[in-house]
């Protein structure tokens, strides 16, 4: 993940320097959340625990200062989410594709936090994880099985990815910094 390319972009979207950009990494337990988070810091991914409560992850570079939060995803911690989703510029949600049994449960909790208030105008990016594996369901399924169809006044897009090698969140964060709300 180059994030000198990922802050460049987003200065070019920011008119002031010393923005910081805000943005919230959720999905249930075990999707891959941390994983992502580590590799957008270049951090090592040998050793990942579940989230008890929060990771907060900053990048400064020239100014400018991105943080993502990952937040735990257990169905203990699910409540407390809504206490994150004030100043939010960017909602990452990340689904295990791999784990057809809580498919529902998971777009069930990624729409009902969307209608919150708080999260209206901001954009949404849904990554498709565990592609890696050779039963995962493509991110065009989960769409659909998820219905995102309905995502009709919102800027939203699914991208496939695997956590673990890292193949799509560059992709992922790109669309970001084209779709922040400035």
């Amino acid at each position: 993940m180059d994030l000198c390319g990922l802050l460049a972009l987003l200065r070019k979207l920011r008119p002031n320097p010393d923005t910081e950009a805000r943005i919230l990494l959720l999905g249930l337990d075990n999707a891959g959340k941390t994983t992502i988070l580590k590799q957008l810091a270049n951090e090592e991914i040998t050793t990942v625990t579940p989230t008890a409560g929060f990771n907060i992850k900053s990048v400064a570079a020239d100014g400018f200062k991105l943080n993502v939060w990952d937040i735990g995803g257990q169905w203990k911690i699910r409540p407390y989410w809504k206490n994150y989703f004030a100043n939010t510029d960017v909602l990452i949600y990340v689904i295990d594709c791999t784990d057809r049994e809580r498919l529902a449960e998971s777009g069930n909790e990624l729409f009902e936090m969307l209608m919150d208030n708080r999260l209206k105008q901001v954009p949404l990016l849904i990554f498709a994880n565990k592609q890696d594996l050779p039963n995962a369901m493509s991110s065009s399924e989960v769409a659909e099985a998820i219905g995102l169809v309905r995502l009709e006044d919102r800027t939203w897009q699914i991208k496939s990815c695997s956590a673990l090698e890292g193949t799509g969140i560059k992709e992922g964060m790109d669309w970001i910094c084209k779709n922040m709300k400035k």
